[in-house]
């Protein structure tokens, strides 16, 4: 393994020493970005991943058992494990083998995914079923079995994979893209629920060429390599990290926040269909943007200064 402070993990600081992280979809591509560079500063990996197609059939131990393989070479400590986070008694069995091989769960990364593109007018609500299964009901099958063994031991960092198809939408995915924007949703509870106990959870939104862009011309992309991602998610599963309830993008080098944000509105004390027509441009003003920070309490601020704003007009 590299040592900390080398090309392949970044700059020098602390590392993973003593901690046990589980990684799902790390077989190949983003996934196993991560698993390499957390095992490259001393994590214990549960490199979870069933080896199916990118539609996300059939089964293959291989992928999983080859990254085990490369980090056991190097030096490091990690185990496959197959089981699809696309059910709960799967997700269960994942942190299960966390418990079983290492004693404890200290990061969660859930990047596992499939596609299974249609347009609207012809996709099927078996494939609908299919991509939120693996993203984001998978997401909850492991938060629901990671999360209070987290908060039991008053220390966890979960990181959930959104996408710019989840944020911003694209054709032909709705399946996708649904469950990439729940994934915020499903996020920014976590982050609440367990800000009190030592758990943080955040959003990675990335962006690299895996076998997720087969039949994409990405021939003039710039290097958009998995390995540009994984300091980014790296960091939202260490112990230092400082937020919460956050997005990040990490695309071709680029590493950004992504955040919900409202305009200051108007405030009627009544309102007729013709009149919000004839508002809509202040509406819409973005200029003096609400950014409400998740953790403490977005939820209440929202309230309350929404309620101030039609207490002052009264």
């Amino acid at each position: 393994m590299p040592e900390p402070g080398s090309p392949e993990t970044g700059s020098p600081g602390p590392g993973f020493d003593g901690r046990v992280a589980v990684v799902t979809g790390a077989g190949r591509g983003l996934g196993r970005a991560y698993a390499l560079l957390l095992a490259s500063r001393g994590a214990k990996v549960v490199v979870n991943d069933p080896g199916g197609s990118l539609t996300g059939d059939g089964a293959d131990s291989g992928p999983a058992k080859e990254v085990v393989d490369e980090i056991t070479a190097a030096g490091g400590e990690a185990v496959a494990c197959t089981e699809s986070v696309a059910t709960a008694e799967g997700g269960r069995a994942i942190v299960q083998a966390a418990l079983d091989h290492y004693g404890r769960i200290d990061v969660l990364i859930h990047n596992a995914g499939i596609v299974r593109s249609a347009s609207l007018k012809e996709m099927t609500y078996e494939d609908f079923d299919a991509v939120l299964d693996v993203h984001l009901r998978g997401a909850f099958h492991v938060v629901r079995a990671a999360f209070p063994l987290m908060c039991e031991a008053g220390y966890g960092r979960i990181v959930l994979t959104s996408s710019i198809g989840g944020l911003y939408g694209n054709h032909r995915v709705a399946g996708y893209g649904a469950a990439k924007a729940g994934m915020i949703g499903l996020s920014n509870v976590v982050a609440l629920e367990g800000a009190a106990e030592g758990v943080k959870c955040n959003i990675i939104v990335p962006g690299a060429v895996t076998r997720m862009a087969e039949g994409i011309d990405t021939s003039v992309y710039p290097p958009m390599e998995p390995e540009l991602v994984a300091p980014v998610v790296g960091w939202l599963a260490h112990e230092s990290c400082s937020i919460t309830g956050e997005m990040l993008v990490s695309i071709a080098g680029r590493v950004a926040r992504a955040f919900v944000a409202e305009t200051p509105g108007v405030y009627r004390p009544s309102w007729s269909i013709e009149q919000v027509g004839e508002r809509i441009d202040d509406i819409r003003d973005t200029r003096d943007p609400w950014i409400l920070p998740v953790v403490p309490s977005a939820h209440v601020d929202h309230i309350r200064d929404s309620f101030a704003m039609a207490m002052k007009g009264q």
